[in-house]
């Protein structure tokens, strides 16, 4: 009898000697979707709701970042934007992809707009959402994110500060969440990637406000209003400095705009995209 496939696990690349786990789903232009940093999260996790409205009519690609998922972990790995950013070009070098629209959810939108400023010439169009581009005071919230061990109680505490809506926080998400932190070299790298004290790695993950208003490409700002993860005066401050943006906030949503708002969000995401 077959092992039943592990859902999460897509296709297998090779970049820079690192063998990197993403899914590919759809054809036409390219956007490439960066997850969060939360325990646990894998790229499927992240974005597997919207994955099949925003693949009818684009080629949709999510990489498990180095560090995360089942994207390969190399020993005494040291982790840091411009590690994050070295392999996300190299991962769009390594698909052959010239320019592409870029989304980045919280981690990854600071990392999508990091991109952006050092590789301008690659990204057509910038969706930022719930995303840690600038500075601010570190929340109780991505304390306890970054802080994780390994829990069926703890998952559960912190699923519920993501979600505005409890009732999201089932016991099969949570059971999801909870197995895919203690997979085998999960918990160990991401316990290395964000130690106390954890503000510097805010600022660390943050761009200056001279990078970001040089930034040209359009960008559209998505943020929860009840974001208990990334302040919403992060997206604020972003569309006071990004040039050409559009900026929207959901009330009654946390920091998974994607999942609380799954509709909503692909059709915002589609109409900026085509415009």
């Amino acid at each position: 009898m077959h092992e039943a496939r592990n859902i999460e696990i897509g296709k297998t690349i090779l970049v820079d000697g690192i063998a990197t786990n993403y899914h590919d789903l759809g054809s036409g232009d390219p956007v490439v979707l960066i997850h969060g940093s939360g325990p646990g999260v894998t790229a499927w996790a992240n974005w597997r709701l919207v994955f099949p409205q925003l693949s009818n009519n684009r080629r949709v690609i999510a990489p498990d970042m180095i560090g995360f998922g089942f994207t390969q972990r190399p020993v005494n790995n040291s982790y840091s934007l411009d590690c994050w950013i070295e392999h996300l070009i190299g991962f769009i070098d390594a698909l052959k992809l010239d320019c592409i629209d870029l989304v980045g959810n919280s981690f990854g939108g600071g990392l999508a707009l990091a991109f952006t400023i050092k590789y301008p010439e690659r990204v057509k169009k910038l969706v930022l959402m719930g995303a840690a581009c600038v500075s601010f005071p570190l929340t109780e919230g991505l304390d306890r994110a970054w802080g994780y061990t390994p829990s069926l109680k703890n998952m559960r505490e912190l699923m519920s500060l993501f979600a505005y809506d409890r009732s999201l926080v089932t016991d099969e998400l949570v059971q999801l969440r909870y197995q895919a932190s203690i997979q085998p070299g999960f918990q160990e790298a991401f316990a290395a990637m964000f130690p106390s004290p954890r503000q510097r790695w805010i600022e660390a993950l943050s761009s200056t406000e001279e990078a970001i208003r040089s930034v040209r490409q359009p960008a559209l700002v998505l943020h929860g209003r009840e974001d208990n993860i990334i302040p919403l005066q992060s997206s604020l401050t972003l569309a006071q400095w990004l040039d050409n943006v559009q900026l929207h906030v959901f009330g009654r949503c946390g920091h998974w705009t994607q999942i609380e708002q799954t509709d909503r969000f692909c059709q915002l995401v589609e109409n900026f995209l085509a415009e």
